[in-house]
Protein backbone atom coordinates (compact mmCIF):
# COMPACT_ATOMS: atom_id res chain seq x y z
CA UNK A 1 0.00 0.00 0.00
CA UNK A 2 2.81 2.33 -0.59
CA UNK A 3 2.83 5.29 -3.05
CA UNK A 4 4.93 7.97 -3.14
CA UNK A 5 8.31 7.77 -1.31
CA UNK A 6 11.72 9.78 -0.84
CA UNK A 7 14.96 8.06 -0.57
CA UNK A 8 18.23 9.92 0.43
CA UNK A 9 21.59 7.91 0.22
CA UNK A 10 24.56 9.62 1.56
CA UNK A 11 28.01 8.45 -0.10
CA UNK A 12 29.61 6.42 2.79
CA UNK A 13 26.36 4.32 3.12
CA UNK A 14 26.85 3.83 -0.98
CA UNK A 15 30.28 2.74 -0.86
CA UNK A 16 33.17 3.22 -3.10
CA UNK A 17 31.56 5.08 -5.72
CA UNK A 18 31.73 8.79 -7.60
CA UNK A 19 28.15 9.65 -7.55
CA UNK A 20 28.81 12.09 -9.64
CA UNK A 21 30.32 10.10 -12.32
CA UNK A 22 28.39 6.49 -12.21
CA UNK A 23 24.62 8.24 -12.25
CA UNK A 24 24.11 10.26 -14.50
CA UNK A 25 24.80 7.80 -17.49
CA UNK A 26 21.59 5.99 -15.77
CA UNK A 27 19.17 9.02 -15.87
CA UNK A 28 17.45 10.74 -19.01
CA UNK A 29 17.09 14.64 -19.24
CA UNK A 30 20.03 15.37 -17.19
CA UNK A 31 20.79 18.47 -15.78
CA UNK A 32 24.00 20.31 -13.82
CA UNK A 33 23.71 23.44 -11.87
CA UNK A 34 25.88 24.74 -8.78
CA UNK A 35 24.60 25.52 -5.06
CA UNK A 36 27.63 27.11 -3.00
CA UNK A 37 30.02 26.38 -6.09
CA UNK A 38 28.71 22.63 -5.65
CA UNK A 39 28.07 20.71 -8.91
CA UNK A 40 24.54 19.58 -8.86
CA UNK A 41 23.39 16.69 -10.70
CA UNK A 42 19.61 16.41 -11.77
CA UNK A 43 18.17 13.50 -13.76
CA UNK A 44 14.98 11.56 -14.76
CA UNK A 45 14.01 7.59 -14.06
CA UNK A 46 10.84 7.32 -16.10
CA UNK A 47 9.01 9.22 -13.50
CA UNK A 48 11.61 9.33 -10.42
CA UNK A 49 13.48 12.81 -10.05
CA UNK A 50 16.46 11.87 -9.32
CA UNK A 51 19.36 14.64 -7.67
CA UNK A 52 22.91 14.19 -6.49
CA UNK A 53 25.83 15.90 -5.63
CA UNK A 54 29.15 14.11 -4.26
CA UNK A 55 27.81 13.34 -0.95
CA UNK A 56 24.50 11.91 -1.56
CA UNK A 57 22.03 11.24 -3.67
CA UNK A 58 18.18 11.93 -3.46
CA UNK A 59 15.20 10.33 -5.42
CA UNK A 60 11.90 12.34 -5.00
CA UNK A 61 8.40 14.09 -6.45
CA UNK A 62 7.62 10.35 -7.83
CA UNK A 63 5.47 7.59 -6.98
CA UNK A 64 7.53 4.38 -6.36
CA UNK A 65 4.04 2.44 -7.01
CA UNK A 66 3.57 4.04 -10.19
CA UNK A 67 7.46 3.43 -11.18
CA UNK A 68 7.50 -0.03 -10.54
CA UNK A 69 3.35 -1.16 -11.10
CA UNK A 70 2.44 0.99 -13.92
CA UNK A 71 0.37 3.16 -12.22
CA UNK A 72 -1.15 3.93 -8.40
CA UNK A 73 -4.16 2.55 -9.16
CA UNK A 74 -2.58 -0.87 -7.76
CA UNK A 75 -2.14 -1.61 -4.96
CA UNK A 76 1.97 -1.84 -3.85
CA UNK A 77 2.01 -4.78 -1.19
CA UNK A 78 5.18 -5.46 1.00
CA UNK A 79 6.66 -7.77 -2.19
CA UNK A 80 6.23 -5.38 -4.38
CA UNK A 81 7.81 -3.02 -2.36
CA UNK A 82 10.93 -5.27 -2.13
CA UNK A 83 10.86 -5.50 -5.82
CA UNK A 84 10.83 -2.32 -6.80
CA UNK A 85 13.31 -1.65 -4.22
CA UNK A 86 15.59 -4.34 -6.06
CA UNK A 87 14.83 -2.78 -9.43
CA UNK A 88 16.13 0.55 -8.35
CA UNK A 89 18.94 -0.37 -6.85
CA UNK A 90 20.02 -2.64 -10.06
CA UNK A 91 19.65 0.87 -11.96
CA UNK A 92 21.68 3.06 -10.14
CA UNK A 93 23.94 0.23 -9.35
CA UNK A 94 23.47 0.93 -5.42
CA UNK A 95 22.07 -0.64 -2.28
CA UNK A 96 18.91 1.39 -1.78
CA UNK A 97 17.87 -1.09 0.30
CA UNK A 98 20.45 1.35 2.79
CA UNK A 99 19.22 4.62 2.19
CA UNK A 100 16.56 6.48 4.31
CA UNK A 101 13.11 7.10 4.00
CA UNK A 102 12.28 10.32 4.14
CA UNK A 103 8.61 10.88 2.78
CA UNK A 104 6.16 8.03 2.85
CA UNK A 105 2.81 7.58 1.72
CA UNK A 106 0.15 4.91 2.22
CA UNK A 107 -2.38 4.74 0.29
CA UNK A 108 -5.35 3.19 -0.97
CA UNK A 109 -8.23 3.12 -3.88
CA UNK A 110 -11.74 1.71 -2.80
CA UNK A 111 -14.84 1.37 -5.73
CA UNK A 112 -17.85 2.78 -3.81
CA UNK A 113 -21.40 2.65 -4.21
CA UNK A 114 -21.74 6.22 -4.11
CA UNK A 115 -19.47 9.87 -5.43
CA UNK A 116 -16.47 10.89 -3.12
CA UNK A 117 -18.05 13.73 -2.14
CA UNK A 118 -21.02 11.49 -0.13
CA UNK A 119 -18.08 10.45 2.27
CA UNK A 120 -16.47 13.92 2.71
CA UNK A 121 -19.75 15.17 4.62
CA UNK A 122 -19.40 11.87 7.36
CA UNK A 123 -16.01 12.48 8.09
CA UNK A 124 -15.64 15.18 10.84
CA UNK A 125 -12.97 16.59 12.81
CA UNK A 126 -9.79 14.88 13.84
CA UNK A 127 -7.61 15.70 16.86
CA UNK A 128 -4.54 17.72 16.14
CA UNK A 129 -4.90 18.36 12.58
CA UNK A 130 -6.98 21.14 10.78
CA UNK A 131 -9.86 19.56 8.65
CA UNK A 132 -9.37 20.98 5.27
CA UNK A 133 -12.60 20.80 2.40
CA UNK A 134 -11.52 21.90 -0.66
CA UNK A 135 -12.57 21.06 -4.32
CA UNK A 136 -10.24 18.69 -5.10
CA UNK A 137 -10.85 16.24 -2.03
CA UNK A 138 -10.92 16.07 1.86
CA UNK A 139 -7.58 16.78 3.85
CA UNK A 140 -5.93 16.96 7.48
CA UNK A 141 -3.23 18.35 8.08
CA UNK A 142 -1.24 18.08 10.74
CA UNK A 143 2.50 19.22 11.77
CA UNK A 144 4.22 16.46 9.63
CA UNK A 145 1.83 14.11 8.64
CA UNK A 146 -1.32 14.63 6.73
CA UNK A 147 -4.80 12.63 5.42
CA UNK A 148 -6.21 13.12 2.45
CA UNK A 149 -9.59 11.62 0.86
CA UNK A 150 -10.30 12.17 -3.02
CA UNK A 151 -11.40 11.40 -6.07
CA UNK A 152 -9.25 9.36 -7.84
CA UNK A 153 -10.75 8.86 -11.39
CA UNK A 154 -11.05 12.86 -11.41
CA UNK A 155 -7.38 13.23 -10.28
CA UNK A 156 -6.41 11.26 -13.15
CA UNK A 157 -8.10 13.32 -15.46
CA UNK A 158 -7.14 16.01 -14.48
CA UNK A 159 -3.56 15.12 -15.38
CA UNK A 160 -4.86 13.71 -18.79
CA UNK A 161 -3.54 9.85 -17.85
CA UNK A 162 -5.62 6.77 -18.32
CA UNK A 163 -7.83 4.97 -16.13
CA UNK A 164 -7.50 1.63 -16.20
CA UNK A 165 -10.84 -0.35 -17.19
CA UNK A 166 -11.53 -1.72 -13.70
CA UNK A 167 -11.92 1.76 -12.38
CA UNK A 168 -13.71 2.92 -15.70
CA UNK A 169 -17.19 4.35 -15.14
CA UNK A 170 -16.88 4.06 -11.31
CA UNK A 171 -16.51 5.69 -8.21
CA UNK A 172 -13.05 5.51 -6.63
CA UNK A 173 -12.43 7.03 -3.23
CA UNK A 174 -8.63 7.16 -2.69
CA UNK A 175 -7.46 7.34 1.23
CA UNK A 176 -3.80 7.65 1.54
CA UNK A 177 -1.72 9.18 4.81
CA UNK A 178 1.21 11.07 3.87
CA UNK A 179 4.60 11.18 5.92
CA UNK A 180 6.10 14.32 5.04
CA UNK A 181 8.74 14.61 7.38
CA UNK A 182 10.66 13.17 10.51
CA UNK A 183 9.46 9.80 8.89
CA UNK A 184 11.69 7.52 11.54
CA UNK A 185 10.83 9.80 15.13
CA UNK A 186 6.77 9.36 14.02
CA UNK A 187 7.26 5.33 13.60
CA UNK A 188 9.59 5.34 16.81
CA UNK A 189 12.48 4.09 15.05
CA UNK A 190 15.90 5.16 14.99
CA UNK A 191 15.61 5.21 11.01
CA UNK A 192 13.31 3.77 8.49
CA UNK A 193 15.31 2.35 5.92
CA UNK A 194 14.58 1.50 2.17
CA UNK A 195 15.03 -2.22 3.34
CA UNK A 196 12.46 -2.10 6.69
CA UNK A 197 9.39 -0.87 3.87
CA UNK A 198 9.41 -4.38 3.66
CA UNK A 199 9.83 -5.82 6.86
CA UNK A 200 7.39 -7.95 8.16
CA UNK A 201 6.52 -6.36 11.37
CA UNK A 202 7.08 -2.92 10.40
CA UNK A 203 5.09 -3.21 7.13
CA UNK A 204 2.33 -3.93 9.30
CA UNK A 205 2.71 -1.50 11.73
CA UNK A 206 2.64 0.94 9.33
CA UNK A 207 -0.78 -0.63 7.43
CA UNK A 208 -2.35 -0.26 11.76
CA UNK A 209 -1.56 2.86 12.24
CA UNK A 210 -3.17 4.04 8.45
CA UNK A 211 -6.44 2.23 9.62
CA UNK A 212 -6.08 3.63 13.35
CA UNK A 213 -5.66 7.01 11.76
CA UNK A 214 -8.93 6.84 9.56
CA UNK A 215 -10.92 5.41 12.76
CA UNK A 216 -9.70 8.65 14.69
CA UNK A 217 -11.93 10.81 12.44
CA UNK A 218 -15.05 11.42 14.27
CA UNK A 219 -17.43 10.31 11.94
CA UNK A 220 -20.51 12.32 11.28
CA UNK A 221 -23.75 10.22 10.93
CA UNK A 222 -27.16 11.28 9.52
CA UNK A 223 -28.97 12.35 12.13
CA UNK A 224 -32.40 9.80 12.50
CA UNK A 225 -34.40 10.52 15.60
CA UNK A 226 -36.04 7.28 17.14
CA UNK A 227 -38.85 8.24 19.69
CA UNK A 228 -39.14 4.86 20.68
CA UNK A 229 -35.61 4.71 22.51
CA UNK A 230 -35.95 8.16 24.24
CA UNK A 231 -36.51 7.16 28.29
CA UNK A 232 -34.46 8.72 30.22
CA UNK A 233 -34.20 12.88 30.51
CA UNK A 234 -30.49 12.80 29.38
CA UNK A 235 -31.27 10.59 25.91
CA UNK A 236 -34.22 13.72 25.87
CA UNK A 237 -31.49 15.82 25.99
CA UNK A 238 -29.32 14.68 23.82
CA UNK A 239 -31.96 13.99 20.92
CA UNK A 240 -32.82 18.05 21.44
CA UNK A 241 -28.91 18.81 20.51
CA UNK A 242 -29.30 16.25 18.15
CA UNK A 243 -32.29 18.62 16.37
CA UNK A 244 -30.37 21.26 16.86
CA UNK A 245 -27.88 19.94 14.78
CA UNK A 246 -29.92 19.07 12.04
CA UNK A 247 -31.45 22.05 11.81
CA UNK A 248 -28.54 23.52 11.15
CA UNK A 249 -27.75 21.45 8.36
CA UNK A 250 -25.35 19.09 10.03
CA UNK A 251 -22.72 18.46 12.26
CA UNK A 252 -20.04 19.88 9.84
CA UNK A 253 -22.31 23.26 9.50
CA UNK A 254 -23.00 23.47 13.07
CA UNK A 255 -19.10 23.78 13.81
CA UNK A 256 -18.79 25.78 11.04
CA UNK A 257 -21.37 28.23 12.97
CA UNK A 258 -19.38 28.04 16.80
CA UNK A 259 -16.63 28.69 15.00
CA UNK A 260 -17.64 31.90 13.30
CA UNK A 261 -19.22 32.97 16.80
CA UNK A 262 -15.59 32.37 18.77
CA UNK A 263 -13.67 34.56 15.32
CA UNK A 264 -16.53 37.06 16.02
CA UNK A 265 -15.93 37.16 19.48
CA UNK A 266 -19.48 36.05 20.39
CA UNK A 267 -17.85 33.00 21.91
CA UNK A 268 -15.27 33.11 24.27
CA UNK A 269 -12.80 29.74 23.57
CA UNK A 270 -13.68 27.76 26.45
CA UNK A 271 -17.92 28.36 25.63
CA UNK A 272 -16.68 27.51 21.96
CA UNK A 273 -14.92 24.31 23.00
CA UNK A 274 -17.74 23.15 25.64
CA UNK A 275 -20.44 23.48 22.43
CA UNK A 276 -18.33 21.17 19.77
CA UNK A 277 -18.07 18.97 22.53
CA UNK A 278 -21.52 19.05 23.31
CA UNK A 279 -22.63 18.32 19.95
CA UNK A 280 -19.87 15.47 19.31
CA UNK A 281 -21.21 14.25 22.96
CA UNK A 282 -24.73 13.97 21.53
CA UNK A 283 -23.35 12.38 17.57
CA UNK A 284 -21.27 9.90 19.59
CA UNK A 285 -24.32 8.33 21.44
CA UNK A 286 -25.07 4.75 21.57
CA UNK A 287 -28.59 4.26 22.76
CA UNK A 288 -30.43 4.24 19.25
CA UNK A 289 -30.84 7.83 19.09
CA UNK A 290 -29.42 8.28 15.67
CA UNK A 291 -28.37 5.64 12.84
CA UNK A 292 -25.31 5.04 11.13
CA UNK A 293 -24.79 5.90 7.87
CA UNK A 294 -24.98 3.70 4.96
CA UNK A 295 -22.03 5.68 3.72
CA UNK A 296 -19.88 5.70 6.41
CA UNK A 297 -20.24 2.07 7.38
CA UNK A 298 -19.33 0.93 3.78
CA UNK A 299 -15.83 2.91 4.26
CA UNK A 300 -15.56 1.43 7.35
CA UNK A 301 -15.44 -2.06 6.14
CA UNK A 302 -13.50 -1.21 3.20
CA UNK A 303 -10.89 1.07 5.37
CA UNK A 304 -10.58 -2.61 7.99
CA UNK A 305 -10.54 -5.05 5.31
CA UNK A 306 -7.79 -3.54 3.02
CA UNK A 307 -5.40 -3.93 5.37
CA UNK A 308 -6.01 -7.77 5.76
CA UNK A 309 -5.84 -8.74 2.03
CA UNK A 310 -2.15 -6.35 1.94
CA UNK A 311 0.02 -7.66 4.63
Amino acid sequence: MFDTVYFRLYKEVAGDVDLLTKIPCCLNNVGEHYYNNEPIITGDLNGLKISLNTNQLKVKDGSLCKWFLGDNFKTMGRSDTQKAIEKLSDILHLPMDKASVTRLDVAQNFITMHPPEVYFNHLGELRYTERLLQPSGLYYKGSNLSLCFYDKNKEQKSHRRPIPDLYQNRNVLRYEQRYTSRVASQMGVSEVTGALLYDEAFYQEVLNRWREKYEAIQKVNDISLNFEAMKTKQQLYKMGVLSIVQMAGGAMKMYEQIREAQNQGKLTKKQAFDLRKTVKDALEVREGLTVQNEAIKELNKKVAEAIKYYR
